[in-house]
């Protein structure tokens, strides 16, 4: 079956001429270079987007704050449900075009789901697992970071994944504001007609999206400790 699809993409992208398109030394070493420009921006704003969703999501389960938790959710779901365009466009009103836009749009746009499942992933943790904790003399700071986020981390990753692919999709749309990044392959080739050079975009963001969901995976065979693991399993 594997062997049958790889046939397949094979004679797609030979019908489509993308590996004539790549073979191009000049092209190749371009789409390299979008590629490139592709994963930085999704790397810098998934690693602001996550530190800030982890810290929103943790600060706002501690007794004191938790009344305000629903608020807070509502306003960081703000950014969501704006069209992505719409972000992007906002954002360049302030601050220009550039990387700097296209950055914090894709910010914007990827700190939700991380933020709302920290919240509740945190929540979600048996209140006798905190009380045992509790009872063994442990600190509030140990509880979190030994006892929660242990426990919650499933819950907190399969949100950072949702967050991750979204972003990398969305990132293609940097092209429109001058960040550079695989949509310009795709807004091109769209413009000119050419399914070459769309495609030669497109498919490396399908590639990366997926590769990163798969990263993903095997990331959470070392932060959800194993016991944890096998007890999911087994329900």
């Amino acid at each position: 079956m594997a062997l049958a699809m790889m046939i397949g993409c094979g004679i797609a992208l030979e019908r489509f001429k993308v590996i004539a398109y790549l073979s191009d030394p000049f092209e190749f070493q371009y789409t390299i270079h979008l590629i490139i420009q592709h994963l930085w921006m999704v790397a810098v704003s998934m690693a602001f987007a996550t530190a800030i969703g982890l810290l929103v999501g943790i600060v706002f389960t501690r007794p004191g704050f938790k009344k305000f938790s629903g608020i807070i959710m509502y306003i960081v779901g703000l950014g969501q449900t704006i069209p992505s365009l719409a972000v992007i466009a906002l954002v360049m009103s302030i601050l220009g075009i550039g990387y700097k836009t296209a950055i914090f749009a894709l910010l914007i746009y990827s700190i939700l789901p991380i933020a709302r499942n920290t919240l509740a992933g945190i929540m979600s943790v048996p209140k006798w697992i905190i009380d045992a904790a509790k009872g063994m003399g442990m600190s509030n700071f140990r509880i979190l970071f030994e006892v929660e986020l242990p426990n919650a981390m499933k819950v907190i990753l399969t949100g950072f994944r949702i967050s991750l692919v979204i972003n990398i999709g969305t990132a293609a749309l940097a092209f429109l504001i001058g960040a550079g990044g695989l949509g310009e392959h795709i807004f091109i080739g769209i413009n000119l007609m050419r399914p070459d050079k769309l495609l030669a975009g497109a498919i490396p963001t399908v590639l990366i999206a997926l590769c990163a969901d798969y990263l993903v995976e095997m990331l959470s065979l070392f932060l959800i400790p194993k016991g944890i693991r096998l007890k999911t399993e087994m329900d």
